[in-house]
């Protein structure tokens, strides 16, 4: 994945794409971060997390521009989103994750709310990067109220 992102930056610098540029350079600024930070290569699902992270950061300024009517900020944090959505594995449809939760629900036997957990860890566990947590969160809610 890293060799990926080093290889995407020489081409955007290339093509002179800016945005597409300086979003991969902050990613591996902070996947070196990370590196450094725990002192050897990260693995796969490391990386992803890393560009989950920073997709949900960037989101959570879209929301904040979209507020304050900045809609150009806004449409720029949209556009690295979209750029960084591409290194991420295909995300499962809606029925897929509402039939995955209710799968899982069953085999942990959650039974209230207070088992989100349980179900939340397993699945985020075994489909990092392929689901959104914040709408296995909801789905997770509706079928155990």
């Amino acid at each position: 994945m890293l060799d990926k992102l080093r290889e995407d930056m020489k081409a955007a610098m290339k093509a002179r794409e800016e945005l597409r540029l300086s979003t991969i350079r902050m990613v591996i600024a902070s996947i070196k971060t990370v590196q450094i930070d725990k002192g050897e290569d990260l693995s796969e699902g490391d990386i992803l997390g890393i560009l989950q992270k920073a997709i949900k950061s960037r989101k959570d300024s879209v929301e904040q521009y979209e507020k304050a009517g900045r809609t150009d900020l806004a449409e720029k944090e949209k556009a690295e989103i979209a750029v960084l959505e591409e290194y991420l594995p295909q995300q499962m449809s809606e029925d897929d994750v509402r039939a995955l939760v209710q799968k899982i629900i069953e085999e942990e036997g959650a039974e209230s709310k207070g088992d989100i957990g349980k179900v939340m860890r397993r699945i985020m566990a075994d489909h990092k990067g392929a689901v959104d947590g914040k709408r296995v969160n909801q789905i997770a809610n509706e079928l155990l109220s």
